[in-house]
């Protein structure tokens, strides 16, 4: 049965790449550059961030994701710099983008707004030499290995406060179309809106909740998250999607810089049997001006 719903999807994906959205990551909230520019340089520190998140396990051919993402601040510029690198897999169908983002910085009613703008390339491939056909031979599907790769244009705005951070960004600007010899892809414009807050409980415990809404103009998605974090050490909660189903997060800074989180989605859907689980890594290494820093900490990561 895996292997007739696997074949399923992949036929469906194929059908509906139009209008597919970007991947999706339950832990948004500890990598903001990946959606939207304006994030970079907002930290005091030059940060790396590591997401992959494996869907549907024990699915031969299931989907697995990972983005990679260092920003730091760079003073010259008056701002930050940043990069993204994100790889998406499912079955023989590949999907790779990369983007450089930029964001000026300047104060703005005692917190930090960023305005940034992101370039960059995505590679859509399928490696046809892998399809099995057991009867027939459709010309429809390709034997080859094939590649289609475009521009990718981004522009956000990101706020944040000693306590609160509020980012509106939209990725794909300009609506590239990847064209292979068996098909094209038409990328739509996506739209974020994240936002969140902290708030302290007592001196050991922070609430922090938050908030993705996320549209390609055709379908919407909602995730609200809520985490508490205790003595800045490790920090545990839910996060929940309507129409998808809930997901637990947990976490742990190793040391002052480095820092370890693990989510489980628990699906409600007919293949809730198949886990979907996802790893994060972050490290920051602080940068010491030795004068009073202009920027904000962001109060959800460091």
């Amino acid at each position: 049965m895996k292997k007739y719903f696997l074949g399923a999807f992949l036929f469906f994906f194929v059908l509906v790449a139009s209008a597919q959205q970007d991947p999706q990551f339950s832990q948004y909230m500890f990598n903001e550059l990946y959606s939207n520019p304006g994030y970079a340089g907002s930290n005091n520190a030059i940060c790396a961030t590591a997401l992959n998140r494996t869907q549907w396990a024990g699915f031969e051919g299931a989907p697995s994701t990972t983005s990679l993402s260092v920003e730091a601040p760079v003073s010259l510029l008056h701002g930050g710099l940043g990069l993204n690198v994100l790889t998406d897999g499912i079955g023989q169908y590949e999907f790779t983008g990369i983007n450089l983002s930029y964001a000026y910085r300047i104060e703005l009613a005692q917190g930090n707004l960023g305005i940034g703008a992101s370039v960059g390339m995505l590679q859509n491939g399928v490696d046809g030499g892998n399809f099995v056909v057991e009867t027939g031979n459709d010309p429809s599907i390709s034997n080859t290995t094939e590649k289609a790769a475009g521009l990718d244009l981004g522009l956000g705005l990101y706020y944040q406060s000693d306590k609160m951070y509020v980012g509106l960004s939209s990725k794909h600007l300009n609506e590239a179309s990847l064209t292979a010899t068996k098909g094209i892809i038409d990328l739509k414009r996506h739209y974020y809106l994240s936002a969140g807050y902290v708030h302290e409980l007592s001196s050991n415990l922070e609430l922090k909740p938050s908030v993705l809404i996320k549209s390609e103009g055709v379908t919407t998605t909602l995730d609200l998250t809520s985490l508490i974090e205790y003595n800045k050490k490790m920090w545990g909660g839910v996060s929940f999607r309507p129409s998808y189903g809930a997901v637990l997060l947990f976490g742990t800074h190793i040391n002052q810089d480095l820092k370890f989180g693990f989510s489980y989605d628990l699906p409600i859907s007919k293949v809730s049997e198949a886990g979907s689980f996802e790893f994060m890594l972050g490290y920051c290494f602080k940068l010491d001006y030795n004068k009073v820093a202009k920027g904000f900490k962001n109060p959800r990561f460091l």
